[in-house]
């Protein structure tokens, strides 16, 4: 069975036999898929955040300098960027579902690892396995949401994403307490991915079956190009956005705007809760107004905010700031995967992975990019590069209009048969429920 017949299947299980399950667009194995994929979400996130609080805890037993901790905490990009493609050739060849139980197992496996390492070469060895579990589990569970989403038949990606965020702020309150108790790293990062483990593996049992989303067929390799491409540089963009808000929104406001400590954190919370609060309104958002247009004014949004912020030079200004970039980049990386899922010609694993690299790859780039523009004008000269790439991702929204070349989707044309959000519409055409 082919990704297009088994797409095909799933609308049909959507759509039922009767008229009342094709008013509601859903069943109840549909509604424990969804459920399942929102508690991988929450799940990923809140362990991540737990390892994330005790950061510090493993760079002091180790006396690393923060150089060196910088270049060790590399590995889990290193180990996430090669993960990635395979990953997503495994989701296509046997399914995400069980792609997504084998990552979450081998994330809690290796999110003990960094307490344990001895010296910097093992933290380093550890970080590059977590980040291979990271990796996998990253792509194999959005891979999973696409084929939830086309069967829903109406945008839920966004959700799923920020639910990510408040797993990561329950784990990061839960880590922040256990720390403040003085419960060793050890002991910590060991119950957190027993807990984890057993929850993913409870989860990922309501989860669509492999049949769902595997293609037994020859699938096209999901080469960056077209729209895939167009996708993949929107991603990069919009990472690299969210990486230089991690990295340099604290200093900005410490060293350029005189802020004290406490004001200076207050410009990354603003970012982060107005992400997670844009992802919570993201699919009413979708369903009312479509991707490219929210796509192209979160860019706008996000450019001409910061650009002001950074025009009028005050705490204040740069807090309102950061906050439009949080606000402006909410649902676009989501809705960027949830298109990529939906392409016709390529399968959802591979097309994901591929635009996952990509904007991993901005998320990586973008604090040292910003470092050398700053070293080569200032701060304020560097921050600018984030207004450039929002005005990018504007420009380059239009691509959620195009469509894909490719294999017949349910619906009998070689169109994309989408909504704005990348969902599939009915196999009548008619609008998602």
């Amino acid at each position: 069975m082919t990704v297009t017949e088994t797409a095909a299947s799933i609308d049909d299980m959507a759509l039922g036999a009767t008229g009342a399950t094709r008013a509601t667009g859903v069943n109840r194995q549909l509604k424990l898929a969804r459920a399942s994929v929102a508690a991988i979400f929450f799940i990923n996130g809140a362990a991540t955040a737990n390892w994330l609080v005790r950061i510090p805890a493993v760079q002091a037993k180790l006396g690393l300098s923060k150089g060196a901790l910088g270049i060790a905490l590399l590995g889990v990009a290193v180990g996430a960027l090669v993960a990635m493609p395979r990953a997503g050739h495994l989701a296509t060849r046997y399914g995400s579902r069980p792609v997504t139980r084998v990552g979450a197992a081998i994330f809690g496996a290796t999110l003990l690892l960094p307490a344990l390492a001895p010296n910097t070469v093992a933290l380093v060895l550890a970080l590059v396995a977590l980040g291979v579990g990271h990796g996998t589990l990253d792509v194999a569970m959005n891979a999973q949401a696409s084929t939830v989403e086309r069967a829903y038949r109406r945008p839920i990606m966004s959700s799923f994403h920020a639910l990510w965020s408040a797993g990561g702020l329950a784990g990061s309150a839960i880590g922040g307490v256990v720390a403040h108790h003085g419960v060793g790293v050890a002991t910590h990062l060991v119950t957190t991915a027993l807990i984890a483990g057993l929850l993913a593996v409870l989860v990922t049992g309501g989860m669509l079956p492999a049949s769902a989303d595997v293609d037994t067929g020859e699938a096209a390799p999901a080469r960056p190009r077209g729209i895939l491409l167009t996708l993949g540089t929107m991603a990069f963009c919009v990472l690299l956005g969210e990486g230089a808000m991690a990295d340099w929104s604290a200093l900005y406001l410490r060293d350029v705007t005189g802020a004290t400590p406490g004001a200076a954190a207050a410009g990354y919370a603003a970012f982060s809760l107005a992400m997670a609060t844009g992802r919570f309104a993201g699919d009413a958002l979708t369903l009312r107004f479509g991707a490219m247009p929210l796509v192209r004014g979160g860019g706008v949004l996000a450019a001409l905010g910061l650009g002001a912020a950074l025009v009028v030079g005050s705490s204040w200004a740069a807090i309102v700031g950061f906050g439009a970039v949080g606000a402006g980049f909410s649902v676009a990386f989501p809705l960027m995967l949830a298109r990529a899922g939906s392409l016709a010609g390529t399968t959802p694993g591979t097309a994901i992975a591929t635009v996952s690299v990509f904007g991993y790859t901005g998320f990586l780039a973008g604090p040292p990019l910003i470092g050398f523009v700053s070293q080569a004008t200032n701060l304020r000269g560097g921050l600018l590069v984030v207004v450039l790439t929002s005005l990018t991702v504007a420009v380059l929204a239009g691509g959620f209009r195009e469509r894909a070349s490719g294999p017949e989707r349910p619906g009998g044309s070689t169109q994309d048969h989408s909504d704005a959000s990348g969902s599939l519409l009915g196999p009548d055409g008619s609008a998602p429920h």
